[in-house]
This record gives C-alpha cells, structure tokens and sequence, in this order.
C-alpha cells in the first residue's frame, strides 16, 4: 500500500519503534496483519478527559485579581507630558506609592512616557491606557542589570539580565489597557547577532520571575530588542486578550513560560521572528496545568514549541482552538513567510514532557507541521551534572488541518537510547507542497543527538511528505492524511508498521 492508496484508504495504522523502511503492505493480508497491530489507545481518551476537566477548573478559579480602587500617575510626582525627559523616575516613584498604599492601578493615561527599567512592587497594576504609549529607551545604560535571586540557566547561559519591566517575588501584580509598549527594539538601535546562546545589549520587554497571580490583559506589545515576554516560576498566570508584533531584531519571541503552574493563555495574537508561544523547563521545576485557547500564533521560527531548554518537568497541557505558522503576506515578517515548524515539541536536556493534547488546530505556511524531537544536548547550570535524555511520551494531536505548508514534511525522531512514546494522530488533514528537489535518504539523516533542535536541522526535504519517524514507540495514526498539492516522489508516511 503506497502513501496515496492510504490517503485514499484512510487505513487506521499503528506504528511501532525500529529502523525505518519503506511502506511493504500491500493491500489485503499484509494490511490486515498491520490492523492487528493497532494498540488501545484509551489512554489517550482518559487524558482528554482529564484535561478537560483540568481547564474548566482552571477557568472557573483562575480570574484576575480584585485590583483596589486607588490610582497613581506619574503626573502626581513630577512628570510633565510632551517631554523628551525619561519617565522612568515618576512612573517607579507612582508603582512604590501604590504598593505603600497596599496597592491599586499605576495609571498611563495619555501620550508617550519614554522610561528604562521600572520595577513592579506587589499589589501594583500597571495600566497603559488608550491613547497613551509606553517607550522603551533607546540608551542601554538605562536598563541596569537585575541578577535573578535564584539563578537558572537563563542566567548562566543566556546572560537575561535587563529588561524594561521586571519583577521578582511579587503577588498581585499586572499589566493591562488597551494602549502600546513599544520596545523599540530594531537593529539599529539594539544591535546583535543572532544567537542560541547569550543576548548582550539586548534587553527583554517584561521579565517577571517567582511571582503569584500575575495578569497580563489587553495590552499591545509591539518591537522588543529581544524576547518580548518571559514568565519564570510563576504561579496562576493569566494572559488574556494581548496582542503581540515582534519582527524587528534577531531572537524575537512573542511569549515564553517557564516552569509555571496554574496558567492560561487565551484570546491573544502574536507575530514573532523567533518562537511566537514557547514553554520552557529552566526553571527546573515542574510545569503543569496550562490551558492555551482560542488564540493565533504566527512565527517565522516556530509558532507553538517546547524547548529548547528542557531541564525540568511539563505536564498537563491542552491547547485548544488556536490558528498557528507562518505571517501571512499582510503581517509583518522580516525574513520568510513560512513557520520552520507549526508544533514543536522539544526535549534535549533532560526533562519530561508527557500528557500534551493539541486539537481544533489549524496550521498554515509551516516547513514541518508537526515536530518532535528526544535529544541529548544536556545543557545545565555549569555547577550541574550533565543529564542523560529525557522524555517525551503521551501526545496526542487531535482534528489537525491546515494549508499552504512546505514541502520537507513533518517528523518525529528520538535518539537510539531514548525513544519517543506514545503518539497519537487522529482526524489530521495537512495539505503540504509537492518537493522540487530530491529528498534526503533515511539512511543519511544523521542521529545528531546533541545538535540545537529545530525542524531545519537535517534536511530540506526529509523522506516523507507526510510524515517520517524513527525511533517512536507506539505511535498512532487513526484518520490521519496528508496531502499534496502536486507530484511527489516520496511516500505520505514512512516508518515501520507493526505486524502480527
């Protein structure tokens, strides 16, 4: 049975671990031996269960925080609108008044207020509010560095240290109305190489770590120098109704968790060069309950990731009526239009990922639809001892489709000492683009175990069009095809299929 005549077919199959080969089941006994082999996948529908029942708790507990009634204005301790003067100083002198107070709404209210780093206090909301916008400062120097109290891997490795908002051990803290932040963040003002490693010179928008109910709500971010967002080690994180424009410098992520519990992220929008909505484990504790619903997630790097920094647990994750890929022709982009990956789902330094449900997705101009990877970088504090490969087990990718994708096809590899398992596809149609040059062998990808993890890594066109796995354990096609939109020489999925 080649790829098409299962297209045709829409034969439920179940693939099992091994050296990859080509599609040999012809039509008949060899197809029924194969349907033997199809495991139970009721796991997978005990996990919806769970999940389901973990977001309605999520949404029936998780709301913003009563802010009191009392408002702060920079105006009430000095600043004068229509100034080329930094605003930092009265914008901090209203957040320290409004914490004394025992807290309430730090208020922009109108016009531009140009500041370096402001520090949020506990109990402080910071409100930008139509009309008014709040600059970045474009001198480095007014960004002074904030040494986190626990250092992670971020610290050591990626040297994340300024940022125009922070905040560290807080409760009750905020940042909403319907006005702007504008990072200003281009290359001429913030110039640097691109990088997976430090980013000097280049700060971050909001840095919020080892804080308790945070609200992020309505707020327009627009241009940061680097990541516009990182949330570290937080708990009940709520992020509602933001909208996101980051294609203006290298390392543009939209958004980045950390090792947070109790969050949800839902009704936003977000255009990133680098990762637009990107979990992450440095903070090296467990992350769990995270609910992202009904929001659209753009990147010309990856839309949807974990990874790459792994070292902790992540567990307990729907993600539920999102749109993701790449910017479409009237967003902005400032390399190509295409996603390098749609969903991906990185472990490489140690670290768990298990029981994440993606469904009602729809994925546009992404290289790889679908990515997963099981490496071993091991990257950990310089004190840490080097990890063996982590986990990555219980996935599930549930009514998937989308167009406009590229042709290298979506694949899922692990290492040959560490194996992906228990993967489900069910009900995935992806329309992908006919390859134009030859596709790699599956013999000559290379293992690559401590390589940085992206969909690009290996090939421009891997062996399927569809789907290519190798060592994955237990993975589950049911309603799944891919199709594409001209001749292809290779198979829709190439991996061994389990026979009885």
């Amino acid at each position: 049975m080649n790829g098409r005549d299962l297209q045709r077919r829409r034969v439920t199959l179940a693939l099992g671990a091994g050296l990859l080969g080509p599609w040999l089941a012809p039509a008949g006994a060899a197809a029924a031996r194969a349907a033997k082999c199809v495991p139970s996948v009721t796991w997978a529908d005990t996990l919806r269960h769970e999940l389901d029942a973990m977001a309605a708790q999520l949404t029936q507990t998780l709301k913003p925080w009563p802010v009191p009634a009392r408002v702060f204005t920079p105006e009430q301790h000095g600043w004068k609108p229509a100034t080329d003067l930094l605003a930092t100083a009265p914008i901090q002198q209203a957040i320290e008044a409004c914490a004394a107070a025992g807290g309430g709404t730090v208020r922009l209210a109108t016009g531009d207020y140009l500041s370096g780093t402001i520090v949020l206090r506990s109990g402080v909301m910071l409100e930008v509010a139509a009309g008014a916008r709040l600059l970045a400062s474009t001198t480095l120097r007014d960004y002074p560095e904030h040494i986190a109290r626990r250092p992670t891997v971020q610290d050591s490795n990626m040297g994340m240290n300024q940022s125009l908002i922070f905040a560290e051990g807080c409760e009750r803290i905020g940042i909403s109305g319907k006005g702007l932040i504008d990072g200003r963040g281009t290359k001429e003002n913030f110039p640097g190489e691109e990088t997976v490693g430090s980013t000097p010179g280049r700060p971050f928008i909001i840095r919020v770590i080892d804080c308790k109910q945070v609200v992020i709500k309505d707020i327009h971010l627009k241009d940061s120098p680097c990541w516009m967002q990182n949330y570290l080690n937080c708990d009940d994180l709520l992020i509602d109704g933001i909208h996101v424009e980051n294609q203006v410098n290298h390392n543009n992520d939209g958004l980045d968790i950390d090792s947070c519990r109790r969050v949800i992220v839902r009704n936003s929008f977000i255009n990133a060069q680098d990762d637009a909505m990107c979990f992450k484990g440095a903070g090296q504790r467990t992350a769990e309950h995270i609910l992202i619903e009904n929001c659209q997630f753009y990147s010309t790097c990856n839309a949807l990731k974990f990874g790459t920094d792994s070292q902790g647990d992540f567990r307990n994750v729907l993600v539920r009526n999102v749109v993701l890929g790449g910017p479409a022709a009237d967003m902005r982009a400032i390399s190509r239009r295409k996603a390098d990956g749609g969903i991906s789902w990185e472990i490489v330094d140690g670290g768990t990922l298990e029981r994440v449900l993606v469904h009602d997705a729809r994925i546009v101009r992404a290289e790889s639809p679908l990515f997963l990877r099981l490496g071993d970088r091991g990257r950990v504090r310089p004190e840490q001892k080097r990890p063996g490969p982590g986990v990555l087990r219980y996935i599930v990718y549930d009514r998937i489709s989308g167009d406009d994708n590229g042709m290298r096809g979506s694949f899922f590899t692990g290492v040959p000492n560490a194996h992906i398992e228990h993967v489900l596809l069910r009900d995935v149609d992806l329309i992908m683009t006919a390859a134009t040059e030859p596709a790699v062998a599956p013999a000559d990808v290379p293992e690559a175990p401590a390589e940085y993890p992206d969909p690009h890594m290996f090939s421009k066109v891997m062996p399927a069009y569809g789907l290519w796995a190798r060592h994955t354990k237990h993975l589950t096609l049911q309603r799944v095809r891919f199709r594409s939109t001209g001749k292809d020489a290779r198979p829709e999925v190439l991996a061994d299929v389990c026979r009885q």
